[in-house]
């Protein structure tokens, strides 16, 4: 058999869990063909994977790239991750079912949400669809690095039925009726699944709850019986339940045992459920999981593996923003703010206001706003894995306020400095106790939202910290929870797992120097709106259906990707 690449040397981690073991893999076309001593054999291309780790393609369960993949080919930040499949659609945001005179009710869920700027949208997105056959046909033609899976999202049908009535009403007889037929047109086109939110961080421009959150239990319930009819689908979703009362929890959490055993939906939804807070409020959430797969029913927790949170900077957002003095000092340039920061007199006036300052309440503003300012738990971005040092720590070290130590560290790096604040998952003995789960998969990256604030580099992270520095978990089992474990419960068939016929999905990473690169913003969103990038170091080469996407961080020119619809799209 001719190969068009061997991958010579490596020691092959093949994603089901069991040992690694050294051999050759061969890829002809967008297959492996082949897995063994390959010596003596030529292809057209060879990579030396001699001290690397030869694993499937990761996979992101959870991603946004709704708006970017029309601006962005090789899908960053994951495409330098070893990512070859993306899943969108999440927590009920989609671009479709949606008539282009109304895109802005589509644009407004991105917007704030997930903090991508409308007049990115409206200049990086050429709409030419009104249906989510229709918006899955124009993915499918767009040249893509990556592959990409949708659901279909829960305000975007919302609207699409009810109009204006969405951010209000019930749905009635006539809209259920609607709604659920947009629910089965979207399958039988080829969406994985139905995804909604009943999180409050989750709101529209306005401040007000995004459409999804308007619609009661028994109309989500009637969606998700849908899919059950039908065969098929996954129900993703974002619960914002970490937060709430003991009792709201405890009916939160029944509700959702009744539909994933009553209607055998598979069900996913993100695992961020320990805070200072609630420490232990997971105990109860994995008692649910284990309960419902004890009755017959799947559960899938999206797991993290470092504390979440956001990112604040000068170059970004800060907590004082809207803050007297600060929101007129934080609209000028950076340099002129750094020139401000070294003055004493300015710099008094704006650490008098941080000193006495209280969060915001306005749910229009950033959730960066909205939050406490704890300087035991900010921390400056010197370094990308674990351990971290506190502002308050070397506040204290240094003998002056934490505000003042802040403002210092900042301008020793010219503003440029990331300072990462954790908002959940704090406890990283609860975040072990995710790893180690048989039901959670480490997929929970949101990339492709919180373009300003957040980057979740999972799989670096997985694989940087808890697999080298920590030895907490193998790499078999830490590869195993980022491909098949993630393609077997989504369905994405022949991927996941290294096997001779499978799909070359291949991730060749170094296990000694896998980590996340440090986070830098650019401005090269369509209007030139910034974002962050966060590129890794120690993969060198991802593959994606048999042809090199990526060596190292250097894009190849490729465009593999492909769009993989769902089981029912072929029924």
């Amino acid at each position: 058999m001719a190969f068009d690449l061997i991958i010579r040397g490596g020691t092959i981690v093949d994603g089901s869990g069991l040992p690694g073991y050294r051999a050759d893999l061969g890829v002809a076309g967008d297959r492996i063909a082949e897995i063994g001593d390959l010596s003596g054999r030529s292809a057209d291309e060879d990579i030396n994977a001699e001290g690397h780790i030869v694993a499937p393609g990761f996979i992101d369960g959870h991603a946004h790239y709704d708006a970017q993949v029309f601006w962005d080919e090789i899908g960053s930040n994951i495409c330098w991750h070893g990512v070859t499949t993306a899943v969108m659609g999440n927590c009920g945001f989609t671009l479709a079912p949606c008539a282009e005179a109304d895109k802005r009710h589509v644009f407004t869920n991105l917007e704030m949400a997930e903090e991508i700027p409308p007049a990115a949208m409206e200049a990086g997105i050429p709409w030419s669809w009104e249906t989510f056959p229709e918006f899955l046909d124009t993915v499918d033609r767009l040249p893509k690095g990556l592959n990409y899976a949708s659901y279909v999202g829960h305000s975007a049908i919302r609207t699409y039925v009810m109009g204006e009535r969405a951010y209000s009403d019930t749905a009635d007889a006539d809209d259920l009726a609607k709604l659920a037929r947009e629910v089965e047109i979207a399958m039988r086109a080829g969406a994985v699944g139905f995804s909604t939110t009943c999180s409050a961080n989750h709101r529209t421009a306005e401040g007000r709850p995004v459409a999804s959150r308007y619609a009661d239990w028994s109309e989500v319930r009637a969606l998700v019986e849908t899919m059950a009819a039908m065969g098929g689908g996954i129900f993703e979703l974002s619960r914002g339940i970490v937060n709430a009362e003991p009792e709201e929890r405890a009916a939160e959490i029944e509700r959702l045992k009744a539909l994933a055993i009553e209607t055998g939906v598979p069900c996913t939804f993100g695992g961020a459920w320990s805070n200072r807070r609630y420490p232990d409020a997971w105990r109860e959430q994995f008692a649910m999981v284990d309960e419902v797969t004890a009755k017959g029913g799947r559960m899938l927790v999206q797991a993290t593996a470092a504390w979440n949170g956001s990112l604040r900077s000068f170059e970004t957002f800060m907590p004082y923003d809207n803050a007297p003095v600060w929101k007129e000092f934080r609209a000028l340039p950076l340099e002129d703010q750094e020139k401000g920061l070294r003055y004493p007199e300015t710099r008094a006036k704006l650490v008098e206001v941080a000193r006495n300052h209280r969060r915001e309440t306005d749910p229009s503003l950033n959730n960066v706003l909205l939050r406490d300012v704890d300087w035991n738990w900010i921390f400056p971005l010197y370094n990308t894995l674990p351990p971290f040092r506190s502002v308050a720590e070397i506040a204290a070290e240094r003998g002056t306020d934490p505000i003042e130590a802040m403002i210092d560290m900042a301008l020793e790096r010219h503003l440029k400095l990331f300072f990462l604040a954790p908002t959940n998952c704090e406890d990283q003995d609860y975040v072990l106790a995710l790893l180690r789960h048989p039901n959670t998969a480490v997929t929970f990256g949101d990339s492709g939202a919180h373009i300003a604030t957040i980057v979740n580099p999972v799989q670096a992270d997985l694989l940087g910290n808890w697999v080298r520095q920590r030895e907490a978990i193998t790499m078999e089992a830490a590869v195993r929870k980022i491909t098949f474990d993630i393609a077997a419960f989504w369905g994405l068939k022949k991927r996941g797992l290294l096997r001779e016929g499978w799909y070359a999905d291949v991730c060749v990473f170094d296990p000694k120097t896998i980590a996340p690169d440090m986070p830098e913003l650019v401005h090269d969103l369509p209007t030139g709106a910034p974002r962050i990038l966060q590129k890794a170091v120690g993969i060198k080469q991802t593959i994606v259906n048999g042809q090199v996407l990526m060596r190292g961080i250097e894009h190849t020119g490729a465009l593999p990707g492909r769009l993989l619809r769902g089981a029912l799209a072929a029924a």
